[in-house]
């Protein structure tokens, strides 16, 4: 996941660990970007964030949500936020909560089902795809409906 700092503004040309993979405009302008892992996980960006990993099992491994990295560890959601210092990065690790873990699945729920129902409804603009051959979009909105929300928690960040 490109969880730097940068804007992720080519990840149609970039993000190449996605096979399958397409750019949308919703009908408010902003990006979502989604694809899928060789093994099958998706992926779905909501403009620079928030971003969500899916295993193959589509579980949530990883997140990025408010300039903080999420990333699940045995079936529990482990917060990694960075803090500066003169000379080096720390990541300081949080083990949400279960009020926490609640909270961020809550807010991935509502943006994936939000995100279903504008495909359904025919309001997304496709910006672009990899590869041009594939029905990538029908992929995602299979994808969306098929995708158990709330999701379960991954037991490791790895894809399987």
């Amino acid at each position: 996941m490109a969880c730097d700092e940068q804007d992720r503004e080519d990840l149609l040309g970039e993000a190449r660990a996605l096979v399958e993979r397409i750019e949308l405009q919703l009908p408010d302008g902003q990006p979502v970007f989604a694809g899928f892992r060789r093994d099958g996980g998706p992926s779905v960006y909501f403009g620079a964030a928030p971003v969500y990993q899916f295993n193959s099992e589509l579980e949530l491994r990883r997140a990025f949500v408010t300039d903080r990295l999420y990333k699940a560890e045995q079936g529990r959601l482990v917060q990694l936020t960075r803090e500066r210092h003169a000379t080096e990065v720390q990541l300081i690790r949080h083990e949400l909560s279960s009020a926490e873990t609640q909270v961020l699945l809550t807010e991935l729920t509502a943006r994936l089902q939000e995100l279903a129902k504008t495909i359904a409804d025919k309001q997304v603009v496709i910006i672009g795809q990899v590869p041009m051959d594939k029905d990538v979009l029908t992929r995602v909105a299979n994808w969306l409906a098929n995708q158990p929300l709330p999701p379960q928690i991954a037991s490791s960040p790895m894809s399987s």
